[in-house]
């Protein structure tokens, strides 16, 4: 599968998705879609579709956000530095549609890795792993194979 970013999937976005992927906004947390979703699944880009995180890395961090340990795919995630805010961050962007996510941190489950990937809900298209063949994403199946 080819991913890119395209006029037509920014133009579809909602206003918030425009500002957190296009204008490097940060949603408010507890008030989004996916910061208490257990549902198993593969969260891509809503704007360019690349596959970012599995709900099998997903962990509850009491932020407000959801929350990963780490990427499907290290070639799908850009980390860049962030100074604004008057702090030192490290920024998550997608490789291919260059959406801003949100931020990765070092305060992550130890036994994981110990980083957190906070991620803003609003970048995210979240795809349930009973529709991951029909739309198109049927190579990530094994991640959420039981006893893997």
């Amino acid at each position: 599968m080819s991913y890119k970013k395209s006029e037509d999937a920014v133009a579809g976005l909602t206003e918030e998705q425009y500002r957190v992927t296009q204008q490097d906004a940060t949603e408010r947390p507890f008030q989004n879609a996916y910061w208490d979703n257990k549902e198993p699944g593969l969260y891509v880009d809503v704007v360019s579709g690349e596959p970012l995180f599995a709900s099998t890395d997903k962990f509850d961090s009491g932020t407000g956000w959801p929350s990963f340990t780490r990427p499907v795919s290290a070639d799908n995630i850009v980390e860049k530095h962030d100074h604004s805010h008057g702090m030192t961050r490290t920024e998550v962007r997608s490789s291919t549609g260059d959406s801003h996510l949100g931020h990765l941190f070092p305060d992550g489950p130890a036994d994981k890795g110990g980083m957190r990937y906070c991620i803003n809900s609003a970048s995210l298209r979240f795809i349930p792993v009973n529709k991951l063949e029909s739309e198109g994403y049927g190579d990530y199946s094994h991640l959420f194979a039981q006893g893997e």
